[in-house]
């Protein structure tokens, strides 16, 4: 695709080179600095100085000044000029001579003494631009001898030539440029490479030189642009390898040229201009009768038989904006990353970035994402000028002001989607997905607080998952701004982190409770009132638990209260009083127990007065319950079971005092045995189970548990007191018969003789038959009085054989004293 890279620019016209001079042609030229040295066909030299200056409307124009012309004294045209500034010499091939010309008088330099100024039969020469001498006050020359094939490698001073090395070549060379130790020939059938210095050669490519015209030109270090056949303008290193695609031009083209990235080519009727980078022709100029073109020190001149032109190059940055503006975005990057070498590196890495920045705007408006993307990324764009393209998102506070002059094209968005809801959907995802990648980078330094309040308006409107991510986080969103979206989007929970934020609590559970009480709507969270419960419980200020665990304990007693019971313990937490919620629960029952249930039974604390509280509501909870009509049986099994577990479990409450609540409560006698039994009263408790209730599992489970922590003594004690129980009731005679009889005394017996047969282990057999009634059947105790029997004599014998161990053990004892020698043990024998 075409680009306008160059502008042909008159730089010496035909009035004043030749003025009235028809005959006169022009056949070579060379440019050092401002001076611009003409060789004629009538062997003059002309000597002129060119200005570069603009025009007023911007363009670039030459000026030009003839300083002197001489006639070099000889018939031919002169063929070939070469500027040794240095020297301050001009290097001249005229009628096949090579002399030199002084560059300020245009004089021929005589010869020095011993030596010559001038070398004869030449065809061609060039001046070796990497020089291996390092002298630097002496040029290297390649010469092409006309006689015999040869190259001669000369060294140029200011006032003498002198050969350095000769070296042969297979065929006859026609054309010839040089770089350092390596010669570039155009031979009569081939292009090869000579390193004249070791003598090693490289054929290239067949080409004949009698059909089309060779060009060898030295572009860089150690590589060269020849002609090839097929009209091709091939690449080729020293090492004769081609590192470059090579450019298709013209069959016809008669010289070459290159101003990077460009490479410039005549033919009889164009200019063509090819990109380097990517061999694509950019710019072709109309150009008849052009016969000479050549590079100055990156000044690209050409020359018609009657006047002299500058290729002007464009400014790189007008011929990439060229580009840009063709939406030419990859043609654009090609360019400004092969001029790198050409460009100061600060000036290059500003330049870089704005175009990269360009062309990802370029590609955002095509909605190639991805590429955009890439582009901003390498660009470091201020992700700013990417919000600014969307409506409101910035914040009100924000200093942000776009670039000038702009990226792109863009007014905002809706400029840029012309009513597409759909692409106006796409570009707010784009925008999403692009500021959550670069929110964490160095990108971001200095406009977070812009960011992260565009990234919250883009969630709340496009209701993403992510929003209250963003605001779990660590974000810089600007109260002021996001507080109206989020209120226009009902994110009346997301509104409220945000005010967490900002360090203002107490707003946000003023807003969540709006919410939970239904004055606002807003179904982020369906367990919002379990979150206020965590929110409180996990604060710091115990000023926002007092004044909202209110509302709390009035929505839900059983969930509020965990305000404190899952409050954490921490150093860095203010602590909460133990009294001083019990204080504040006081007026909410339910709460109330269910916090000194979490002091008593998970937390264990060991203090009185909350274990006599709990008991005190257990108690008075069983005794509404019993004071209901009708009374509900489940409920109240229930609270008994969870009262009488604590009274037996616990020994801080204040039995006394318990007991004196339920003083005449007939319906507690089971917990009255309990308190009885912790007072040590187990006469009373085992009367109340034995004889008023008659629950003789409860006895004997009372039993158990009085002893579970006291010796076997204390135990036997117990049952034995509850067996008297049993026998105080009864009446001699036989148990059987009274229990067959149904009466009181009969079942009594029956409890007794259970016990014995079920504890028999525990009781003192002796004790026992002392106790009960003569008239007992022993048929009914003969379980008991079997495990009493066998108990007795496994006792007996069990202490026969420690008797007889011990016996044994002492006989064993002197018999080893006797052996020994023992003076005592065996006068004691």
């Amino acid at each position: 695709m075409s680009v306008k890279a160059f502008e042909l620019v008159p730089a010496v016209e035909r009035d004043l080179l030749m003025g009235d001079k028809a005959r006169i042609n022009i056949e070579c030229i060379e440019c050092c600095g401002k001076h611009l040295y003409v060789g004629t066909n009538d062997c003059f030299i002309h000597h002129f100085l060119l200005d570069e200056v603009t025009s007023s409307k911007g363009k670039p124009c030459y000026s030009a000044q003839k300083l002197l012309h001489k006639y070099l004294g000889l018939k031919k045209p002169v063929a070939e000029l070469r500027a040794a500034s240095a020297l301050e010499r001009l290097i001249v091939l005229c009628e096949g001579i090579v002399f030199l010309v002084d560059m300020v008088t245009l004089e021929t330099v005589p010869s020095a003494a011993g030596g010559g100024a001038k070398i004869r039969g030449v065809t061609a020469f060039c001046i070796n631009e990497n020089p291996v001498s390092g002298d630097p006050f002496c040029v290297e020359m390649g010469v092409i001898s006309s006689k015999r094939r040869t190259v001669q490698i000369y060294m140029v001073y200011e006032d003498r030539v002198q050969l350095a090395k000769e070296v042969t070549t297979p065929e006859q060379p026609c054309a010839i440029s040089l770089d350092g130790y390596f010669l570039c020939l155009a031979l009569a059938t081939q292009y090869m490479i000579l390193n004249y210095n070791t003598g090693a050669s490289q054929d290239l490519f067949p080409y004949n030189s009698e059909e089309r015209r060779p060009i060898v030109k030295r572009i860089s270090r150690d590589e060269f642009l020849l002609a090839a056949p097929g009209g091709l303008g091939m690449f080729a290193n020293a090492e004769g390898v081609s590192q470059r695609a090579p450019v298709n031009w013209s069959e016809c083209v008669i010289a070459a040229a290159v101003c990077f990235p460009y490479v410039v080519a005549l033919d009889e009727n164009f200019i063509t201009i090819h990109s380097m980078l990517d061999q694509q022709l950019k710019q072709t100029l109309s150009f008849r009768d052009g016969h000479i073109l050549q590079d100055f020190e990156g000044k690209v001149m050409l020359a018609s038989t009657k006047a002299v032109y500058v290729l002007a190059p464009l400014p790189l940055e007008r011929q990439i904006q060229d580009l840009l503006a063709n939406h030419r975005v990859e043609e654009a990057l090609i360019l400004i990353e092969g001029a790198q070498r050409n460009i100061p590196k600060d000036k290059f890495q500003i330049l870089h970035k704005r175009i990269l920045q360009q062309a990802g705007f370029i590609q955002f408006g095509q909605l190639q994402f991805l590429e955009a993307k890439e582009h901003f990324r390498k660009g470091q764009l201020d992700v700013r000028e990417l919000i600014s393209l969307y409506p409101l998102l910035l914040p009100a506070s924000s200093s942000f002001t776009r670039c000038h002059p702009p990226l792109h094209e863009f007014a905002d968005l809706h400029h840029l989607a012309q009513g597409d809801q759909e692409k106006v959907v796409r570009c707010k995802k784009f925008l999403i997905t692009y500021l959550k990648e670069v929110r964490s980078t160095e990108v971001v330094n200095g406009c977070r607080e812009d960011v992260d309040t565009a990234l919250l308006k883009l969630y709340a409107e496009q209701d993403h998952d992510s929003l209250l991510d963003l605001l779990a986080s660590d974000n810089s969103c600007v109260l002021a701004d996001s507080i109206p979206w989020l209120e226009k989007y009902h994110k009346y929970f997301a509104l409220g982190l945000l005010y967490h934020c900002n360090g203002q609590d107490s707003a946000a559970l003023q807003l969540w409770i709006r919410v939970v009480d239904g004055n606002l709507q807003d179904s982020t969270r369906s367990d919002l009132y379990e979150y206020i419960v965590d929110f409180l419980c996990c604060t710091s200020s115990l000023d926002l638990v007092w004044k909202f665990a209110d509302w709390a304990l009035r929505n839900n007693p059983t969930i509020g209260v965990q305000i404190f019971t899952k409050r954490p313990s921490s150093k860095n937490q203010s602590e909460m009083s133990h009294d001083d919620v019990i204080t504040y629960l006081g007026k909410n029952h339910q709460a109330l127990l269910l916090y000194l249930e979490h002091l008593v039974l998970e937390k264990k604390i060991q203090k009185e007065k909350f274990h006599t509280h709990l008991v005190v509501l257990y108690l008075e909870r069983v005794l509404s319950l019993l004071s209901e009509s009708p009374t509900d049986e489940k409920k109240l099994t229930k609270a008994r079971e969870r009262l009488q577990a604590l009274l037996r479990e616990s020994s801080l409450y204040r039995v006394q005092f318990v007991l004196g609540k339920m003083e005449n409560c007939d319906q507690l006698l089971l917990e009255r045995a309990t308190l009885h039994g912790k007072l040590e009263e187990h006469d009373k408790a085992l009367h109340i189970l034995v004889h008023k209730l008659r629950d003789f599992p409860s006895a004997e489970a009372f039993c158990m548990w009085a002893s579970s922590s006291r010796d076997s003594a204390y135990q036997k004690q117990l049952f034995h007191l509850l067996l008297g129980a049993y026998l105080d009731g009864s009446t001699p005679g036989k148990p059987h018969a009274a229990a067959t009889a149904g009466g009181d005394s009969g079942e009594l017996d029956m409890a007794a003789v259970d016990l014995l047969n079920r504890h028999g282990e525990v009781f003192d057999a002796i004790r026992v038959l002392q106790m009960l009634p003569e008239g007992w059947s022993l048929q009914l105790l003969r379980p008991f009085l079997n495990r009493a029997i066998r108990a007795s004599m496994h006792a007996c014998r069990t202490s026969q054989i420690a008797l007889g161990l011990a016996h044994s053990e002492n006989v064993q004892l002197l018999h080893d004293r006797v052996r020994n020698g023992d003076p005592q043990c065996c006068a004691s024998c």
